[in-house]
């Protein structure tokens, strides 16, 4: 079961970056001669219009074949020069190219949002929320646990300082359900390193559930946020690798396509809406990889199209082609690379 909900993942992540490049060459008027579901071989296809919609024998994912996709075909002439790939002008290759990128990124806000309308929406409130207990501090004897909501207090900070000023004294606190709880904090040379003179770990922001028609709109923009912030994250994580590599440092936490297998067996385990955010993140992530211009991805193509409009002359196709040929070379056999670090670290 979940090695079907593993390829079931990895198939909604291709599939919907293909579909943007699919709606936008479509958009453009670009021919589609094959959208495919899963890699060839093929099993089956049925022409519907003038695209061939293929069900193939690898269910990993889907592709989309236009004509004139491959930089060569600049030989095309008359009504196929008009609707092929490479014919077009650099804005609308540019945005067929980034219509995948635009999508994955879509699909991990949806899904965020999709979460954040579920559980609610994280803002400021006028109580606190217990997060952790320290075993054996004031706050655990005082049966204090996580989730308990202190009322009476609007931020952390007039917390702190309401404990701190009452150190060795009996303090007694209302929760929300309507216990009163008595402690007595710590005085500092009582305090363990690390700890506060009470023990807990609080904060004042809590999941609010407002009326539906509020809570989508309002899931809809924390879904923004959130994928925002994790592209910001893949980004520094990405930008920290590099940094290591080209001061030969290991990167400790590159996963392939078995290791990704391993962490969403895991997290599928855990319930549906983990299992959300857990595909969300990694279509954000794959919004990201897929702009980095190397050949072979879309961000490499991107960075021919710039190079074109700075220079205002293409690169030779056949030069084009041939990078892009040696990074897709390149980026299976690093693939395989990672596969094998995955396995052999599974193994030990």
């Amino acid at each position: 079961m979940a090695i079907i909900i593993f390829i079931a993942i990895l198939s909604l992540l291709i599939l919907v970056h293909e579909l943007g490049h699919f709606l936008m060459a479509r958009k453009f008027g670009i021919k589609v001669e094959e959208f495919g579901f899963g890699y060839p071989p093929r099993l089956i296809g049925k022409k519907i219009g003038e695209t061939i919609y293929s069900l193939n024998l690898l269910p990993f994912g889907g592709f989309v074949r236009m004509l004139g996709e491959d930089p060569t075909a600049l030989k095309l002439r008359g009504a196929k020069s008009q609707r092929a790939f490479v014919t077009q002008t650099r804005g609308k290759r540019a945005l067929v190219l980034i219509a995948g990128v635009v999508m994955n990124f879509l699909l991990g806000v949806v899904l965020f949002a999709a979460i954040f309308t579920k559980l609610g929406v994280p803002e400021p409130v006028d109580y606190l929320t217990v997060t952790d207990v320290a075993a054996g501090s004031p706050a655990y004897a005082a049966q204090l646990r996580a989730g308990d909501k202190i009322i009476g207090f609007n931020d952390t900070r007039g917390f702190i300082d309401f404990v701190n000023t009452h150190r060795g004294e009996t303090i007694t606190l209302l929760l929300q359900d309507g216990r009163q709880v008595s402690a007595v904090p710590r005085t500092a040379d009582q305090t363990p390193e690390g700890q506060g003179a009470l023990g807990v770990a609080i904060t004042n922001v809590d999941t609010v559930l407002y009326p539906l028609p509020e809570r989508l709109v309002r899931g809809v923009w924390y879904g923004l946020k959130e994928a925002m912030l994790w592209g910001k994250d893949i980004l520094v994580s990405i930008g920290t690798t590099v940094w290591g590599l080209a001061h030969g440092v290991k990167p400790q936490a590159v996963a392939g396509p078995v290791g990704i297998y391993e962490i969403s067996k895991d997290v599928t385990a855990t319930g549906w809406l983990n299992t959300l955010q857990f595909v969300a993140i990694l279509s954000v992530n794959l919004s990201i990889l897929n702009l980095l211009p190397l050949p072979a991805l879309d961000g490499g193509r991107l960075l021919f199209v710039g190079i074109e409009a700075v220079t205002r002359k293409r690169v030779k196709p056949e030069l084009e082609q041939a990078i892009h040929l040696v990074g897709m070379a390149l980026l299976i056999g690093l693939m395989v690379l990672i596969t094998f670090f995955d396995i052999r670290r599974l193994i030990s």
